[in-house]
């Protein structure tokens, strides 16, 4: 171990999602603030992690924005350094929370939390940063983070995605009250991997699920994807093609404008609306949408 910026020890733990290895370096006061990792943790790899997170409290490195992400208060700023490393810039209600500084290929990155303690920001930091990197890191693997709510029923995992706002969560909420059996496994970033060698799709628990604290460690074949959109009435159809294809991209986080990640995603994309139903469901937040939608596509 090594002394770290903080107040204790340098450790370093190691967890798995969709069994994607990756480790964190950081002081046990951080890890104390990685609660939702822990159902994730294990005792150590010999494999070699497909990431690896460094995290300092000091001065950020200066930067060259490229772009910016902003919602509810949330932003994301993109850039790269003066040695062309990539960067992430990490804004809570304006206020700086943290930077990453990643190794051009994204298997590892350091993270600089601001000097001055505030657990609120450093949390939040710590979760962006982990997700940017997980999405990047796996996105030629045959993985995808979905901005969705995934709920589980007859042992298959259905998805439910949108544009924020569109009732995910309250779907995924109405199928846990009126369709007997369901469970939910993840509202806000469940992971999906493709296997291409059954032609399967899988869909795993994160460490990641927005308001709602729901962070299992499970897994479920694919049943299907719902995008949903609100309208005065109860309708559900299936997607096919690029009708398919296009329902699941807004969905996947990614840096599209790098030419090795979008690859990768859309080899994905294209897999999972080629295997897997996707439908569209054009609803009401009532009970009938929910038994509608389970009765046609479970």
């Amino acid at each position: 171990m090594e002394y770290g910026p903080l107040s204790g020890f340098m450790a370093k733990n190691y967890y798995k999602v969709a069994e994607h290895l990756f480790s964190v370096d950081a002081d046990d006061e951080l890890f104390a603030l990685m609660s939702n990792y822990e159902p994730f943790l294990i005792n150590g790899s010999e494999s070699e992690p497909v990431f690896s997170l460094s995290i300092e409290t000091s001065a950020r490195p200066s930067c060259i924005e490229e772009t910016r992400q902003e919602e509810e208060g949330q932003i994301i700023v993109c850039g790269h350094t003066s040695l062309n490393q990539p960067t992430f810039e990490f804004f809570l209600k304006d206020a700086f929370t943290g930077m990453s500084v990643c190794s051009p290929d994204y298997k590892s990155a350091v993270l600089y939390l601001p000097q001055e303690k505030n657990n609120i920001l450093y949390k939040f930091a710590i979760n962006n940063t982990l997700m940017v990197l997980y999405a990047l890191a796996t996105a030629k693997l045959g993985t995808a983070l979905f901005h969705a709510a995934v709920v589980t029923y007859g042992e298959r995992g259905y998805l439910f995605l949108g544009k924020s706002g569109t009732g995910k969560s309250t779907h995924a909420r109405l199928w846990l009250r009126y369709n007997d059996g369901s469970e939910l496994m993840n509202d806000d970033n469940p992971v999906v991997r493709f296997y291409g060698e059954g032609a399967s799709a899988v869909v795993y628990g994160s460490p990641w699920s927005g308001k709602t604290p729901c962070y299992k460690n499970q897994e479920a074949p694919v049943g299907g994807f719902v995008f949903l959109s609100q309208a005065p009435y109860n309708k559900i159809q299936r997607l096919r093609g690029v009708s398919a294809y296009a329902a699941l991209l807004p969905s996947i986080s990614g840096k599209r404008w790098d030419k090795a990640i979008a690859d990768g995603l859309h080899c994905t994309e294209n897999a999972l609306a080629s295997h897997v139903p996707v439908w569209h469901l054009e609803c009401l937040p009532d009970e009938a949408a929910a038994k509608l939608c389970c009765e046609t596509i479970a």
